[in-house]
C-alpha cells in the first residue's frame, strides 16, 4: 500500500532557520544572577559561554527589545545541540532551556532570525542551573520549567496507561489578573483537537442507522452549494472535500478572528461559495469548514443542538463532568484558563469569542481526555467498528494513502504508532497524542501563543515512552548530512541559478556566490546549498535537499525539492524585473461575490497596497507577470486577470487553504 502524507502547509517546514555570513562577536561567560544587556546588527552573532558539568539542567532568558532572535547551543565537540525561536517576533522572551550530554565549554549564540533585520536589542540572564532530574515526575518538572513561574501562563499536562492518570500536574497562571494557577482540573479550550469527538458523533450516528458516511452533504445541508462533484461526509472529516476553509475565508471578508463567530456567520459564507479547491477526493488540504459541516449534521439529524448531543452520549457516559462544546460565547464556565500573548511589554489578553462548533470550541480538562483516550481500549462508548473507523487513514481517489484518519491524523514517532491531534486558537495550544500498542496517551494544554504544545507533549512521551522506541528510518536529507561535499563545475553552478516556483507564489530563488549557491524561498532568509554530488545540494541547517537534473542544458528547466520523505518539482520561471512592473494598472476597486466585500487597490509610496475597511493595509509584491504576493497569511497571493485589450478585469487570491478566489473589477 503506497502512503502518501502529502499536506499542503509542508513547505513551511523549508527553511526554518538561518545560516548567515556573520562576524563572530564574543561577550564572554554567562554568570548567575547577572543580566548582560546587547544590541546586535543583522551580520553580527554573539557568542557566550557557559562552563558545565554532564547532566545539568540550564534555564536561560533572551529578552528581545525590537528584534526577531534564534538562539542556538553548541556543545564542547561543537555541534549543535537545539536551536530556539518563539513565535512573538521582535519583542518578548526567548526562552532557552537544555541538558548537558558532556562536561565542557558550551557556547549560545545570539543573532537576528532575518538577514534584513535592523539593528535591536536584547538582554540575556542566566536564571537556573541544577542537576538533570533522574525520576520521570521532576523530569517532567524540569520540562516545562519555563512554564512554572508566578506572573506567565501555564500549561496543564496528564499521562494515562491503561485507564489509570500515571502523571497529571499544572503549571503557571490560568488566570494573570487574579494570580489563579493551572491545575489538572483547568478548563481549557482544546481548538482543533475537537475535531475527532465531532467526526465520533458522525459515526455514532451511522450506527444508529440515521446516516452514512458516504452520504452526500447536501442531503443534510442543502444550503451547501453543488459543485458539480458529490461531497462526502467521509471528505469533510478526513480534509479531502476540496471546500475553502472558514477561518481564510472570514479573514479575507474582513472579520477578525477574535470578532464573535457563530455557526450560523459560517453556513451563510459557505453557501455563498462558487468554487472548490480541487476536486473531492483528489487531494488532502486542511479544512475547518468540514468539520463545521458535521457537527451541524449531527444537530439536524439528530434534533438537538451538537452541545447537547455529544454531553448525551459522550461526556456523559465517560464520566467527562468538565467537558462540553461552547457554543455560547456568553456563558460563564467555572475554572476555565484563559488565553495570552507576549509582547515586549510582558503578556497581554488574546481574546476567543467562537460560538461555532464542530471544527473547534470544545472545553475540557486533561483528566476528562484521559478518559476519552482510554475508551479507545476500554470501550464504553461506541464500538469496536466505530473506534476502527475513526482511526482508519483516507485514501485518496488515485489510491494513495494519507496521514489524515477522521478528525485525527495517523503516524509513527520514533518507531512507535501514533494517532495525534494538535490545535492552535487565539492563545490556546493543545496537542494530544495517543500510542495504542504501548496503551498511552499525553496530554498537554497551554495558554500562551508562544506555547509549543507539541514540542511539550514529546518531551513528555519521550520521558515516559523512551525505552520502548525503536530505530527509525533516517529522512533522505539526514543520510546525506554526513556526506563530504564535492566540486561542482563553474558552467553547472551557472546553470541552476534561476528562479523556481515550488507552488504557485512560493518562489525558491538560486544564487551564486564566490562559487557556492545559495537558496531563497518566498519571504524567507538565504540558505547556503552544500553539493554531496554534481546534481544533489543539502540545505544548510535544514533537513531538505534540492536536486538539479542533469542533461538540462545551459539552464535546467526544473529543480525538485527532498523533504520529510516527499518530492515536489519546480519549474523555472521565465527571468522577471519587479521594478519595470507598472504598478498603477492594478488600481481599482475590485469586489468578491462570495465574500460580499471589496478591495481598494492603490499605490502608496512606491508599493501596491490593498485597502480594506477593517483590515490594516496589505502590501503586494510582484513576483512574476500580473502576480504579487502579499505580507498577510490570508492573502498570500494575487493573480490578476485581463481583458483582451489588456486591461485589468479582476483578480484571484489564493491563501493557502483558500484558491483562486474570485474578484471582479468594479471601479
Amino acid at each position: 500500500m503506497k502512503i502518501n502524507v502529502k499536506n499542503s502547509y509542508w513547505l513551511a517546514l523549508f527553511f526554518v532557520s538561518v545560516n548567515l555570513c556573520m562576524a563572530q562577536s564574543e561577550k564572554g561567560q554567562l554568570e548567575m544572577g547577572k543580566t548582560q544587556n546587547h544590541q546586535t546588527t543583522s551580520d553580527e552573532k554573539h557568542l557566550f559561554t557557559l562552563d558545565l558539568d554532564k547532566d545539568q539542567f540550564v534555564f536561560l532568558k533572551v529578552m528581545q527589545m525590537g528584534v526577531d532572535l534564534q538562539i542556538t547551543i553548541v556543545d564542547p565537540k561543537n555541534e549543535k545541540l537545539a536551536d530556539f525561536d518563539s513565535p512573538n517576533g521582535t519583542n518578548g522572551p526567548e526562552l532557552v532551556q537544555f541538558n548537558s550530554s558532556d562536561k565542557g565549554v558550551y557556547t549560545v549564540e545570539v543573532y537576528p532570525y532575518n538577514k534584513e533585520a535592523l539593528t535591536g536589542d536584547y538582554s540575556i540572564s542566566l536564571e537556573v542551573i541544577e542537576p538533570v532530574a533522574t525520576e520521570k515526575e521532576a523530569q517532567v518538572d524540569q520540562a516545562f520549567y519555563v512554564w512554572n513561574q508566578k506572573d506567565t501562563p501555564g500549561a496543564s499536562v496528564a499521562v494515562q496507561k491503561d485507564g489509570v492518570i500515571i502523571f497529571k500536574k499544572g503549571y503557571g497562571l490560568a488566570n494573570l489578573e487574579y494570580d489563579i494557577p493551572v491545575e489538572p482540573s483547568t478548563i481549557f479550550h482544546i481548538a482543533s483537537v475537537s475535531k475527532q469527538f465531532t467526526a465520533f458523533s458522525i459515526l455514532l450516528l451511522e450506527a444508529d442507522g440515521k446516516l452514512n458516511i458516504d452520504d452526500d452533504i447536501r442531503k443534510y445541508i442543502p444550503e451547501v452549494p453543488d459543485f458539480g462533484k458529490t461531497i462526502t461526509l467521509k471528505h469533510l472529516a478526513t480534509h479531502t472535500s476540496g471546500m475553502r476553509d472558514q477561518w481564510n475565508l472570514l479573514a479575507m471578508a474582513g472579520w477578525r478572528l477574535d470578532d464573535v463567530i457563530t455557526t450560523e456567520h459560517v453556513l451563510k459564507l459557505v453557501s455563498k461559495q462558487k468554487d472548490l479547491n480541487f476536486e473531492p477526493g483528489e487531494e488532502m488540504v486542511y479544512c475547518n469548514t468540514g468539520f463545521t459541516l458535521l457537527a451541524e449534521v449531527v444537530a439536524r439529524v439528530s434534533g438537538k443542538t451538537f452541545a447537547e448531543f455529544t454531553e448525551e452520549r459522550i461526556f456523559k457516559p465517560l464520566k467527562m463532568t468538565n467537558t462540553l462544546f461552547y457554543d455560547d460565547h456568553e456563558k460563564i464556565v467555572k475554572n476555565r484558563a484563559y488565553s495570552y500573548s507576549s509582547d515586549g511589554k510582558g503578556y497581554k489578553k488574546s481574546v476567543l469569542s467562537y460560538a461555532s462548533v464542530g471544527a473547534t470550541s470544545l472545553f475540557t480538562t486533561v483528566e476528562d481526555l484521559s478518559l476519552w483516550a482510554h475508551n479507545f481500549s476500554d470501550i464504553k462508548v461506541g464500538n469496536k467498528e466505530i473506534i476502527k473507523s475513526l482511526n482508519t487513514r483516507a485514501i485518496l481517489n488515485n489510491g494513495d494513502t494519507i496521514a489524515a484518519a477522521k478528525g485525527q491524523f495517523v503516524g509513527e514517532y520514533k518507531g512507535l504508532n501514533e494517532i495525534s491531534h494538535g490545535g492552535a486558537d487565539a492563545g490556546y495550544r493543545t496537542f494530544f497524542t495517543r500510542f495504542p500498542d504501548q496503551n498511552v496517551s499525553v496530554a498537554v494544554f497551554g495558554n500562551s501563543g508562544g506555547f509549543n504544545s507539541g514540542a511539550m507533549a514529546y518531551k513528555v512521551v519521550d520521558i515516559y515512552l523512551k525505552d520502548q522506541f525503536k530505530e527509525t528510518p533516517k529522512e533522505e536529507a539526514a543520510e546525506t548530512e554526513g556526506k563530504e561535499t564535492v566540486a561542482v563545475s563553474q558552467s553547472l553552478l551557472d546553470s541552476y541559478v534561476g528562479d523556481f516556483e515550488l507552488q504557485p507564489g512560493f518562489i525558491i530563488s538560486i544564487s551564486q556566490e564566490s562559487g557556492s549557491l545559495f537558496a531563497q524561498a518566498t519571504g524567507q532568509s538565504k540558505l547556503s546549498l552544500k553539493p554531496v554530488s554534481e546534481t544533489e545540494f543539502r540545505v544548510a541547517d535544514v533537513e531538505a535537499t534540492i536536486h538539479f537534473p542533469a542533461d538540462q542544458g545551459s539552464k535546467v528547466a526544473s529543480i525538485s525539492l527532498h523533504q520529510g520523505g516527499q518530492e515536489m518539482n519546480a519549474p523555472r520561471l521565465d527571468p522577471f524585473d519587479k521594478d519595470k512592473v507598472v504598478l498603477e494598472k492594478y488600481e481599482g476597486d475590485f469586489y468578491s461575490e462570495e465574500l460580499s466585500t471589496t478591495y481598494h487597490f492603490k499605490v502608496k509610496d512606491g508599493k501596491l497596497i490593498a485597502e480594506h475597511a477593517r483590515l490594516s493595509d496589505i502590501e503586494l509584491t510582484p513576483v512574476k507577470t500580473d502576480v504579487f504576493t502579499g505580507n498577510i497569511w490570508f492573502f498570500g497571493q494575487v493573480g490578476f486577470i485581463k481583458n483582451d485589450d489588456d486591461s485589468i478585469k479582476g483578480c484571484q487570491v489564493t491563501s493557502g487553504r483558500v484558491r483562486n478566489l474570485k474578484f471582479e473589477k468594479v471601479k
